[in-house]
């Protein structure tokens, strides 16, 4: 059986191009070098493929957060690699692959926010998947709007670290998501 696609590649890069075409339109003219912070590992195709298309001065960071585990989140966020760039008083973008529950960017943005100082936090993102929300958390730049509750594999997604090179968004059948059960426990 096939896997349901939910985003296909073309799909995919028309997403980006119309997130760049509003970050162009908000950064463009300004006179200011944001700092884009990609959160690790899930944002990191999203991320690569939008600054390619970006048509301003930019300086990128990462920082990374865990919260899941399998097919859902533990709501229990761990910081794992902070930024390593001086934000103080600087524009900042923070780029994520999706939205769910909304707790693991309300953490960030509150996080950089008492840590860092910066002039100003954007946040954007891929995939807003809005029925699984728990605080109340608006991106700035939306790729997408998904209103069904589906787990997510491909283009920086993840089962259990598998399947984040996937050039396509797809939801995985029960038996791939045996399959890869089976591998991580030979591994």
């Amino acid at each position: 059986m096939a896997p349901e696609i939910v985003l296909s590649r073309e799909e995919i890069d028309e997403i980006i191009t119309k997130v760049a075409d509003e970050l162009n339109a908000m950064y463009e003219n300004k006179n200011t070098i944001p700092v884009l912070i990609g959160v690790l590992k899930g944002a990191l195709p999203f991320m690569m493929d939008l600054i390619k298309k970006l048509k301003f001065d930019l300086v990128i960071d990462f920082i990374q957060v865990t919260s899941y585990s399998g097919t859902s989140s533990t709501g229990v966020i761990h910081l794992k690699k902070d930024i390593t760039t001086d934000i103080k008083n600087r524009d900042v973008i923070i780029v994520e692959d999706i939205i769910d529950t909304g707790l693991t960017l309300n953490y960030l943005k509150q996080y950089i926010q008492l840590n860092y100082s910066p002039r100003d936090i954007k946040i954007v993102c891929f995939v807003d998947k809005k029925p699984l929300r728990k605080v109340d958390l608006k991106a700035d730049v939306v790729g997408i709007t998904m209103n069904q509750a589906k787990f997510l594999v491909g283009y920086g997604f993840d089962y259990n670290e598998i399947g984040r090179n996937i050039g396509y968004v797809f939801v995985p059948s029960k038996k791939q998501l045996e399959e890869w059960d089976k591998k991580l426990k030979e591994n």
